[in-house]
């Protein structure tokens, strides 16, 4: 993270006539990614005409438009005209998001070689990964995915050199400096260290994703079987809320 540059001013690159991209910095860094939610936070605050959505990622994001309401150069200016301004506190409150985790077996089973690859006990890999605040980067690659800053480097291990065909939905991961959670079944290459019984990602909730970026995760561990049953029940069936503070 050390050595990370945040522009001095944005930099900008059209996506089609209804789409542009604003690079905040060069590399992933809770500076520059605070900076891209913050510039966000005051574009929603401006409430400019023609802002259809907004999607961040870890240094940039991209502003969809209606470019018969909003101009390009128009989004450009005003965009720079806010480069510079406070975000008042009282709109910079994060949430930390406390999603149950069951860590190894059958429910992590890479747990194993990350503890083998960096020489600490497979409990002390659990406490290392469970004792962090990870704030939200970005969503993507599928939906209601989470990539997640500020993994701990003792615990830092490369991806599978195969991806996995299918990833149960749920599976708590790690790959290079990066921990995730993945909110549906899906191909992936991440080590997989355990897995939440919480839906990360339903269609049907009013906000179908249990995260957004600018939150936060902490992995709470889980201790049997029997409670991981439970808590899944209860998930499919609507009925479990996650504890938020």
């Amino acid at each position: 993270m050390n050595g990370t540059l945040l522009n001095e001013q944005p930099q900008f690159a059209a996506m089609g006539d209804s789409a542009l991209m604003v690079t905040v910095g060069d590399s992933i860094s809770y500076d520059i990614n605070k900076k891209v939610h913050d510039i966000i936070s005051l574009i929603k605050l401006e409430d400019w005409p023609g802002i259809k959505e907004i999607v961040p990622t870890y240094s940039s994001f991209v502003v969809h438009f209606n470019p018969i309401i909003f101009s390009m150069e128009g989004l450009v200016e005003c965009v720079q005209g806010i480069w510079n301004d406070d975000l008042n506190s009282e709109n910079t409150d994060s949430r930390i998001v406390l999603i149950p985790t069951l860590y190894g077996s059958e429910y992590g089973p890479d747990l194993e070689f990350v503890s083998e690859m960096t020489g600490l006990p497979i409990q002390e890999v659990i406490e290392i990964h469970s004792k962090v605040d990870y704030l939200v980067y970005a969503l993507g690659f599928s939906p209601g995915f989470p990539y997640l800053g500020g993994l701990d480097s003792k615990i830092h291990c490369p991806r599978l050199e195969t991806p996995r065909v299918s990833v149960p939905q749920g599976a708590v991961a790690i790959a290079d400096s990066q921990t995730g959670v993945y909110p549906v079944t899906s191909p992936g290459g991440w080590r997989l260290i355990g897995r939440t019984p919480v839906k990360m990602f339903d269609p049907s909730r009013a906000n179908p994703s249990l995260v957004t970026p600018g939150d936060y995760i902490r992995f709470v561990p889980i201790g049997s079987d029997e409670e991981f049953a439970e808590i899944l029940e209860k998930s499919a069936q609507g009925t479990f809320e996650v504890e938020v503070q």
